[in-house]
Formats: C-alpha cells, sequence, structure tokens
C-alpha cells in the first residue's frame, strides 16, 4: 500500500480530511522518530520509517513551519573530516513538550482543584474562557485584517501558529474549519468547558454563530466546526449564539 505520506495528488471534499489526518500521522512518527533516536538525518529517518527521502523532506518542513523540529549542523566529535558537515534534525523544545504527558496530568490535576474548591464547573468555564481570551490577541488580528470571504482562512492559520494543524474548506451554505490536532484533548476530555470556550471565541473572532460538529476530545479524529455563510446584513452578529460542543 502507498504511504499517504508519498500521494501525488490532493484529494478533495471528505478524502482531502483523511488525507490531512493520514499526514498529520506520519507527520508524528518522524517527530517521535527523532525523540527516540535523537538528532537525524534525512537518509536516517527515510530508512527508519520505510518513507522516500523527499517524502521525509516534506514532512520534516512542515514539522518547521509548525515549530517542532530545527535544522542543525551534526556534532562532529574529534577530527573533522573533509566535505560540509551532514545537517540533522533536532526536536526543539516547544516539540519536545508535545511528548510529554505530564503536563495533561498536571493541567487534569490543577482544573480539578478549581472545580473542587473555587466553584465547581462554573469556575472552571471562567478559567477556560479567560485562557482563551488570552490566546485570541494574535487570532483577532488575524481575523481582522483579512477579507470577509478569508477570515475562516486566516483564523485557520492563526491556530496553525499555535499547533493545532487547522485547515479551512468549503461547505454547504459555510464553512468548515478543521483541527487536525489539540494540544489539551486529554485535558479538555475531562473538562469539555476547554472546547465550550474556544468555540466561544471562534464565534466572536468570525461575528457569526458557529457550530461544533465533531472534537478529538471526544474522540473523534478531527475538532470540526461549521462556520454559515455571513451575510452582509449579519456582520455584527452576536456570538452569544456559539454552538455547542457534542456531548
Amino acid at each position: 500500500m502507498k504511504n499517504v505520506g508519498e500521494a501525488r495528488e490532493t484529494p478533495h471534499g471528505a478524502a482531502q480530511e483523511e488525507f490531512a489526518t493520514g499526514e498529520r500521522s506520519t507527520r508524528n512518527r518522524v517527530a517521535r522518530s527523532i525523540l527516540d533516536h535523537g538528532p537525524s538525518t534525512v537518509a536516517e529517518l527515510a530508512g527508519r520509517l520505510g518513507l522516500t527521502q523527499a517524502a521525509v523532506r516534506r514532512h520534516l518542513d512542515a514539522l518547521g513551519t509548525d515549530g517542532v523540529v530545527e535544522a542543525r549542523e551534526r556534532r562532529v566529535y574529534g577530527a573533522r573530516t573533509r566535505g560540509r558537515p551532514a545537517k540533522v534534525f533536532a526536536l526543539t523544545d516547544c516539540g519536545r513538550d508535545a511528548f510529554d504527558q505530564s503536563y495533561d496530568k498536571l493541567a487534569a490535576d490543577a482544573l480539578g482543584w478549581i472545580a473542587e474548591r473555587e466553584g465547581g464547573s462554573e469556575a472552571v468555564a471562567a478559567f477556560a474562557r479567560a485562557r482563551v481570551a488570552a490566546q485570541a490577541g494574535a487570532y483577532r488580528r488575524a481575523v481582522e485584517s483579512a477579507a470577509p470571504d478569508k477570515r475562516t482562512e486566516a483564523l485557520a492559520k492563526a491556530l496553525s501558529m499555535d499547533g493545532y494543524a487547522a485547515t479551512a474548506r468549503s461547505a454547504p451554505v459555510g464553512e468548515q474549519l478543521c483541527q487536525h490536532h489539540c494540544p489539551v484533548a486529554h485535558v479538555a476530555e475531562k473538562f469539555p468547558q476547554l472546547c465550550e470556550a474556544e468555540t466561544e471565541i471562534f464565534a466572536e473572532l468570525l461575528g457569526t454563530h458557529v457550530q461544533r460538529l465533531a472534537t478529538i476530545a471526544h474522540g473523534d479524529g478531527v475538532c470540526t466546526t461549521f462556520i454559515p455563510k455571513i451575510s452582509p446584513t449579519d456582520t455584527d452578529a452576536s456570538a452569544s449564539t456559539a454552538g455547542r460542543n457534542p456531548a
């Protein structure tokens, strides 16, 4: 079976979402191999993962754009040989943190403490809204600087900068914002207020009600948010009608 990382054509519609999910899985394998084996060359990664070097380079480019890996010269011990030093790819601090699940437990424990000591689920919801609001500055600037018909795409790009691997695609009578990765998915399984606060901020930023169709935290492959087509009279729509997460 042909490896998805080596596909020559990009499918469309629902197949595109499956393609993106497969791409993410292969990309995670590349990053995991670097974590397990240390800084690695393209040839070493290709050999370990059974991919072509061209496919590995493409995934490394994407991981580099996301700030997960960085290129550096291989450290030479002893006398340096002739020729250019080999270029290796290493995980950044951000990339290494993505594999450290202890942060998930710490965050879940902290939110559990807030719920128990500071007012139950409403206290967690208040924390979730404050957290998203603190992140939203960059998202707001991206959306407000985009043309009205490009705002969902601009939001997707801004989310990708924060590690959500987001894409935007057309849907009947609107668009779908797809997040192919969620850095807080394990915590959101226990505290859906995190997803609900995110949905609310999407509605506020895009100026229309939105509906969350699926979430990684609830076992779906992708977090999917439906954004209805905005008519000129809807530009001042309230964010208070934001759709809730599926239970």
